[in-house]
């Protein structure tokens, strides 16, 4: 099963329009990859706390299919995919009351810190997208049996 992460728009959200501001929604979405991470025991201090390697993100996008706005519930799946041995893909999910309102990628890579030059996934993010590969794929072929 994808790893879904619950949230609220809150007022400080959202734009003149009073909808959710479109940067927001990326916040929103790293929001719910932090605590995947923290899901699968990784200690989010350490990790994001003067490591030797980092993650940056090198690309990310959304697609707004709906407006969301203060008070809406937010639910955020979200599924990992390695790209390559230094490189990975989150795809999210947004609905509100099991509407998609949203949809957004972000893509990572991993640097060498010091040198800023690529270099392998470190073994715990390795790790973190065997579970969610596997946790997905569990799911489409439990989706798929109901659909018969």
């Amino acid at each position: 099963m994808p790893f879904t992460y619950n949230r609220t728009v809150r007022f400080q959200d959202t734009d003149a329009a009073s909808v959710v501001y479109f940067t927001n929604i990326l916040g929103i979405c790293h929001e719910a990859y932090e605590e995947s991470l923290e899901a699968s025991s990784i200690n989010l201090k350490d990790f994001f706390t003067n490591p030797s390697v980092a993650l940056p993100i090198v690309h990310a996008s959304v697609d707004f299919l709906r407006p969301m706005f203060v008070g809406d519930k937010l639910l955020i799946s979200l599924i990992p995919q390695k790209l390559g041995v230094d490189k990975f893909e989150i795809t999210y999910e947004i609905t509100v009351a099991e509407v998609v309102v949203a949809k957004a990628i972000s893509r990572h890579v991993c640097i060498d810190v010091s040198s800023r030059s690529k270099q392998e996934l470190p073994e715990e993010i390795a790790q973190w997208l065997e579970t969610n590969r596997r946790d997905a794929e569990g799911a489409e072929r439990r989706k798929s049996r109901e659909i018969m």
